[in-house]
């Protein structure tokens, strides 16, 4: 594996556009709230199998299969820390049938690119917003760093030799990480991966010193095969109550990444109030409730008025935070 600075890592996000944003313009059929859906939807959920997202958005896909009477199928898109199911909906025809998982990233590309590919706010239609994630980093158990305090003061005394793997370049895990780095004065190596199997695998093999992702690494905590150092959630988890958050350890930051679904701007509002009746209703299914309590992640449902609105907010907050921390691609 080839271990990539902070800098470098940041190139790598630039991957070519896959998309014209003009594309969206294609002529809008006229749909009846009644006869939507009369065919299955696709949902790209924009990360590998077999992760925290995927599991839980097959879940959540299962139960809107069930409460809007299509299949709701997912398509993997992994790659470039979450923004290609978002991007590929710019040549989606905005009839209902194609929607994707909007990971917190898709406010940051815009804002480090020097070309955005897309702009948050006039090419999506929020539909529903859904639930969000608990962050945590975690190391082997048989790691020398009992708490999150000595891992940090290894890394400081080793410059340059700590690696950690994350999700991906412009992530959450990604920028919570060098954030901590920058207060603390620590330069460590960023790896990024396309999801957290491949996260687990280089940490379980010894390719890299720590984890910074999801809690897709939950299990193997209480296995006994990694150790939890620390939750970036407001208060500690209920799963793990000895595990202090980065606020107890004297850092005053909060990472949890929410996230729903949209698809391709210009929906109709009577195909969108369809989706989005039958989302609310899948994030509170039971089956699907049970998947979020398996990784610690709360219910935060938004309709469509109320996401919009959250999207702005949170497009302002990361270009502030962009602009602060001086990321470009």
């Amino acid at each position: 594996m080839t271990k990539l600075s902070r800098r470098a890592t940041l190139a790598l996000f630039g991957a070519p556009a896959l998309a014209v944003p003009g594309a969206s313009l294609l002529a809008r059929p006229a749909l009846a709230q009644a006869s939507f859906p009369s065919r299955p939807v696709r949902m790209l959920v924009p990360w590998s199998p077999g992760g925290t997202t995927d599991v839980q958005m097959r879940a959540f896909c299962d139960a809107a299969s069930r409460h809007l009477g299509q299949p709701v199928i997912v398509e993997n898109r992994a790659g470039a820390g979450g923004i290609l199911g978002p991007q590929a909906l710019l040549n989606e025809r905005p009839d209902g049938y194609t929607l994707s998982q909007m990971p917190i990233s898709v406010f940051r590309y815009p804002h480090m690119a020097p070309k955005p590919p897309f702009d948050v706010l006039r090419d999506f239609t929020w539909v529903s917003h859904l639930t969000g994630y608990t962050f945590g980093v975690v190391v082997r158990a048989d790691a020398p760093w009992k708490t999150f305090a000595e891992f940090l003061d290894h890394a400081k005394k080793n410059p340059g030799k700590v690696t950690y793997g994350s999700p991906g370049v412009g992530t959450s895990l990604h920028l919570t990480m060098e954030r901590i780095a920058g207060e603390r004065g620590i330069d460590w190596v960023h790896v990024p991966f396309r999801g957290v199997a491949d996260n687990l695998t280089a940490l379980l093999g010894g390719q890299t010193d720590a984890l910074a992702d999801s809690s897709g690494w939950a299990e193997m905590v209480l296995e006994g095969r990694l150790r939890l150092l620390t939750v970036w959630t407001p208060e500690r988890v209920k799963r793990f109550p000895d595990v202090p958050t980065l606020r107890e350890g004297g850092i005053d930051i909060v990472s949890t990444s929410p996230y729903g679904v949209a698809g391709p701007r210009g929906m109709e509002p009577a195909v969108v109030k369809v989706l989005d009746e039958a989302f609310r209703k899948a994030v509170n299914d039971p089956q699907h409730v049970s998947i979020l309590e398996r990784y610690d992640m709360p219910v935060i449902y938004m309709g469509p008025e109320d996401y919009a609105a959250f999207a702005a907010k949170t497009d302002a907050e990361e270009k502030a935070m962009i602009q602060r921390l001086g990321l470009k691609l």
